[in-house]
């Protein structure tokens, strides 16, 4: 995982105190996902595979 990737917080995780959210940062072809509070575990995917598990959380609701 590269050092210099700039993480940013879901707009759903809301304004409290805690680390109770995901974070996502951006590479040149892959993007990390992340649990704030264990920032050490990371989910690498591509923006297609992100679109395609999003996609279906939302037809399963």
């Amino acid at each position: 995982m590269p050092a210099s990737l700039t993480w940013q917080k879901s707009s759903f995780s809301g304004g409290g105190e805690g680390n109770a959210c995901l974070e996502i940062a951006a590479s040149a072809k892959t993007l990390q996902l992340r649990e704030s509070d264990e920032p050490t575990i990371t989910l690498t995917t591509t923006p297609p595979g992100l679109q395609a598990l999003i996609h279906s959380l939302r037809t399963k609701t």
